[in-house]
């Protein structure tokens, strides 16, 4: 059983350090479109090889009637396209991709941003600054047809990063909140609404 937060709350150390998790592309979202485009895929490029082997490797449709140039090569094409996006959106998964947390530590007097990347020397981001460098945070709202709602930290002479996660925009309730939540307890202003 979790404890209540107002437990955790009370004690010293958690006022002096606030650390929000970001949300990568281990979504919901992503899972369902990696497993459609594996079943998707998979599906095509069978009815192809059927096609050109002139044997039923499908349990629920007869693609050996398809003539192999040019339905057939397209069906094997559409395949391995479903099945390539399918294990790029697996990987993204499993490296989890954009994930990472925001740390604010009152007793270090430090800001980290940590993001996951891909894998390579530069899997790990890792920003760092000073407290006392932290301007404000800025809210970002642009509606229509491809919505845009996220946060940013912007540091004196350096410019702004984002705070929020990437793809699927927060609500504005939420936004809201972890934007005033943060600026409270960095004690910068909140910009932008």
């Amino acid at each position: 059983m979790a404890a209540p937060i107002a437990s955790d709350l009370s004690r010293p150390e958690s006022n002096l350090v606030l650390r929000q998790q970001v949300l990568g592309s281990r979504r919901f979202s992503n899972f369902l479109w990696a497993a459609v485009s594996t079943l998707g895929g998979a599906g095509f490029l069978l009815a192809g090889l059927s096609s050109y082997f002139r044997i039923n490797l499908l349990p629920f449709a007869d693609p050996t009637q398809l003539i192999f140039i040019p339905q057939g090569i397209a069906m094997g094409f559409y395949g391995v396209a479903g099945l390539t996006l399918g294990l790029y959106l697996w990987l993204i998964m499993a490296w989890d991709i954009g994930g990472g947390y925001n740390e604010f530590d009152k007793n270090t007097g430090k800001a980290t941003v940590f993001r996951w990347g891909f894998p390579g020397s530069d899997r790990k981001i890792e920003l760092s600054y000073p407290l006392e460098d932290l301007q404000s945070i800025r809210v970002a709202l642009k509606e229509g047809l491809n919505p845009k709602r996220s946060l940013y930290l912007k540091i004196k002479g350096r410019g702004e990063v984002p705070l929020t996660r990437v793809g699927q925009p927060m609500s504005l309730s939420d936004l809201e909140n972890r934007g005033a939540e943060l600026a409270r307890f960095l004690g910068v202003p909140l910009e932008g609404l």
